[in-house]
């Protein structure tokens, strides 16, 4: 899915990492962020969950997504709350991907 979401934003830099191989500093130069997992509380999102509670995203768009799993969209929001991040409201599953373009043109426009 982050393949997809990376084609419909052809043209920008994008980096597109797992959660084993973040480190916090990859969140400073992001202007916009999407963030999915298939499950809940993965164990690979241990440091990402606790540097989202250190850390203020400042309103900058925030698209989260998941294969097919609503827990796993619910776990998202929760994390990215305190962040400050301008969450879209509307979450990405992937029986949508004909409509990835226009959910991700949506999530731009949130600011």
């Amino acid at each position: 899915m982050a393949e997809d979401i990376a084609a419909a934003l052809k043209g920008n830099k994008i980096l597109i990492k797992d959660a084993l191989s973040f480190i916090g500093t990859d969140l400073l130069p992001a202007e916009l962020l999407f963030i999915g997992c298939e499950e809940p509380s993965p164990p690979s999102f241990d440091f990402f969950e606790d540097l989202l509670q250190h850390i203020n995203l400042a309103n900058r768009p925030l698209g989260i997504f998941s294969p097919s799993s609503n827990e796993a969209v619910l776990y998202l929001d929760r994390i990215v709350r305190d962040s400050e991040a301008a969450l879209y409201s509307e979450p990405f599953f992937a029986e949508n991907t004909g409509d990835i373009e226009k959910w991700v043109a949506r999530v731009l426009a949130v600011r």
